[in-house]
């Protein structure tokens, strides 16, 4: 058997697993919510959930990955009571990876192509309506949207190849620092701005109000709570097995609870510093921010050109972007290898390439569905829309009650040796006590997401 890769430093796992964590929705969804739902007062509610939701769920998953030594699509087998089918959820969570990439590496393209546009100054002098035609121009060009998914699967890939320090380990530490240093400047330069201030008093101001009632008074408390559970819940990528392959690949040497919390707080933090970018630039230039792929691709460069040398910070900001969804590219494609690795017992070599071609190919339908296959439409919303449904609606929070259930259930793995794993070197102790917690309750949260996501995607009651 050949023997398993490790990390060469701690560091290197701490911002590859927080690399995963980080996504889009951190710098587009979270500002966002956060200023629709009452500022501060919503984020005292997000971190609350966090807390009592994302983290348990976070140390279980390491703890899968790092006593199996496996990949999720193996892991479960290591680790399951003899006669258990528990192994049989390996195969969902490897699929909820690809559906991760299929249209992950499309909008990562995006962010590349705006790069560029940005420092050549393509959108210098246009307003908002040109701005947003632009949009419109890039993901209809087929030609080069395929050009530049292809490019960001073979840089990923390419990166793969090199191994897990070598490659995956050496240049996502350097795309974390960079990351973190160009965030840092960018809030510096927002909260700077002139009129910068009503858009911080709008974000980190508590605004019980807002957090409670509409713009049109009604009631919404139930819904903001829902909100913060959601984010929460989805922020950290967990149920598919993306966290738990870098757990498979540390040693014993610190308790996993410390490790969780540490990535928690790098993937708050950047959370929170996009907001401070965000809100700030928006309300200094009277721009309205929006939620979705418009406050991106649409508002902010309209907010970057109104600002004195906004082709440089506007080239910043999408450089930023770009290693965001790089770093989560990297992170799931690392996952996907070693799936194919531990599985079918091949080389490093080898399931990069079959994957290479593999990760272009399923990532075309949702490409295309911008433009050849626009008219598609599948439950109501085009081919991404679907995508994003498996995986957010049901792969997301099922995986998690999987890895849930199995660390505590004494038909899966059990509490007792979930214990052993987690608390197996220095620092925090997982908190053993609250077992009837993570039994019963815990479960119950994680299916009325799912419940409500359903709810909101098809209107049931």
């Amino acid at each position: 058997m050949k023997e398993r890769e490790t990390f060469g430093s701690r560091l290197g796992f701490l911002l590859i697993s927080a690399g995963c964590a980080i996504g889009l929705g951190n710098v587009w969804r979270f500002p966002y919510i956060v200023g629709q739902y009452g500022g501060a007062a919503f984020v005292l509610i997000y971190l609350f959930f966090l807390l009592i939701m994302g983290l348990p769920i976070m140390v279980m998953e390491f703890a899968v990955g790092r006593a199996s030594r496996k990949s999720v699509i193996c892991s479960f087998d290591e680790l399951e009571p003899k006669g258990t089918k528990w192994h049989i959820y390996g195969w969902f969570g490897m699929i909820g990876n690809y559906m991760l990439m299929m249209f992950y590496t499309t909008v990562a393209g995006w962010l590349i192509t705006y790069f560029i546009r940005m420092a050549k100054g393509d959108f210098v002098g246009l307003n908002s309506a040109q701005v947003e035609a632009q949009f419109g121009a890039l993901v209809g060009d087929a030609k080069t949207q395929t050009i530049f998914m292809a490019l960001v699967v073979v840089l990923g890939m390419a990166v793969c190849a090199k191994g897990l320090k070598n490659g995956v380990e050496k240049v996502n530490k350097v795309m974390m620092v960079c990351l973190l240093a160009i965030l840092v400047v960018l809030a510096v330069r927002s909260v700077t701005l002139p009129g910068a201030k009503e858009g911080l008093e709008f974000y980190l101001k508590p605004n019980f109000h807002n957090l409670m009632y509409n713009a049109e008074g009604e009631y919404r408390l139930g819904e903001a709570i829902y909100a913060a559970m959601g984010q929460a819940f989805f922020t950290l990528s967990l149920g598919i097995g993306s966290i738990a392959i870098f757990g498979s690949y540390i040693g014993k040497e610190r308790r996993l609870t410390g490790e969780a919390i540490n990535v928690t707080l790098l993937d708050t933090f950047v959370a929170f510093v996009a907001g401070l970018i965000i809100f700030p630039a928006a309300f200094a230039f009277n721009v309205q921010p929006d939620a979705g792929p418009n406050l991106i691709f649409i508002t902010l460069p309209n907010v970057f050109n109104a600002m004195p040398g906004g082709r440089i910070w506007g080239s910043m900001f999408f450089i930023f972007m770009s290693f965001a969804a790089m770093s989560t590219v990297t992170a799931v494609f690392e996952n996907i290898i070693s799936c194919c690795m531990d599985k079918w017992d091949i080389s490093r070599t080898k399931a990069v390439a079959i994957n290479t071609v593999l990760i272009f190919v399923l990532s075309l339908p949702c490409l295309l569905g911008f433009n050849v296959l626009s008219s598609v439409s599948i439950i109501g919303g085009g081919i991404m829309d679907f995508e994003d449904f498996i995986l957010s609606n049901n792969l997301l929070p099922l995986g998690s009650l999987i890895y849930l259930l199995f660390c505590v259930s004494k038909r899966g793995w059990g509490y007792e040796n979930f214990l052993a794993e987690a608390d197996a070197g220095k620092g925090i102790k997982f908190p053993k006590a609250l077992h009837f917690y993570f039994k019963w309750i815990l479960p119950l949260i994680v299916l009325f997401i799912f419940v409500v996501g359903y709810n909101e995607k098809f209107g049931w009651f």
